[in-house]
């Protein structure tokens, strides 16, 4: 499934605004490679996207035909709210990946990245009845903010938008039924941490329903108290576990800059 779109001429931007559009790049080309690390990715498929600076609502989205593990700064597709590519690329878009993202950033100001992904663990939770069960530390921190939304197919029909959006609400994470897991921040670390923190509840939801004859739940007092402590100092910690997270790429492969 592809869309190709004639791409405008692309305008010219003031210099603070292309350094700030270029940070914005490195650090959504180095999610991308941070999810194929983490063995998050599925394929060309799945998707995160960044609000790029400027009043255009132009927002960057993984060219669609690359692998998470090619991407980079400079291959990233830059378009609008209706989906027209707007700076010249080879690549098209999902359609599906732009009916999800375009929602998100259209309705919430805060949503300068979104990351939406297909996990063996995440879509397991996600066609779970329950959903996301407080079995451990990491679910509890997660679960008081987190949404659901009903799956209505492959992401092609635009109606299902304001669904979508309604479900989300003002929240950080969903769980998007029988289809996967999606978060959103004011930045790319934000949405990365989040994301990181809804996958191990998933991953280890999974492992103890597979191995425990025998559940040991916490009390409501203590699921309570964790789902207020998790208020709490977010935003110190993105940045300080995305610090290290880039480090550790360079280490790996510092091509994602490019």
């Amino acid at each position: 499934m592809s869309v190709t779109v004639e791409p405008t001429a692309a305008p010219k931007i003031p210099e603070q605004r292309a350094a700030q559009e270029w940070k914005m790049r490195v650090d959504l080309a180095a999610a991308y490679r941070l999810v194929a690390i983490f063995g998050w990715d599925d394929l060309i498929f799945t998707h995160i996207s960044a609000r790029v600076p400027g009043p255009e609502h132009h927002f960057l989205i993984n060219p669609y035909g690359m692998l998470f593990d090619e991407i980079t700064a400079s291959s990233l597709v830059k378009v609008d709210l209706d989906g027209a590519v707007v700076e010249p690329t080879t690549y098209p878009v999902n359609p599906a990946g732009f009916t999800i993202h375009s929602a998100v950033h259209a309705a919430r100001e805060d949503a300068h990245c979104v990351m939406h992904l297909h996990t063996t663990a995440g879509v397991a939770v996600s066609a779970h009845a329950d959903g996301l069960l407080p079995l451990n530390q990491t679910a509890m921190l997660v679960r008081g903010e987190l949404s659901y939304h009903d799956y209505e197919g492959v992401a092609l029909d635009l109606a299902e938008r304001p669904r979508l959006v309604a479900d989300l609400g003002t929240n950080p994470a969903m769980l998007l039924r029988n289809h996967g897991t999606l978060t959103v921040g004011p930045s790319v670390p934000s949405a990365f941490l989040t994301m990181y923190f809804l996958e191990r509840a998933c991953a280890m939801q999974v492992a103890t329903l597979a191995g425990a004859p025998k559940i040991h739940w916490p009390s409501n007092n203590v699921q309570a108290l964790v789902t207020k402590q998790a208020q709490h100092g977010r935003g110190s910690v993105d940045n300080l576990a995305w610090t290290p997270l880039i480090r550790k790429l360079d280490k790996i492969d510092p091509s994602y800059k490019d």
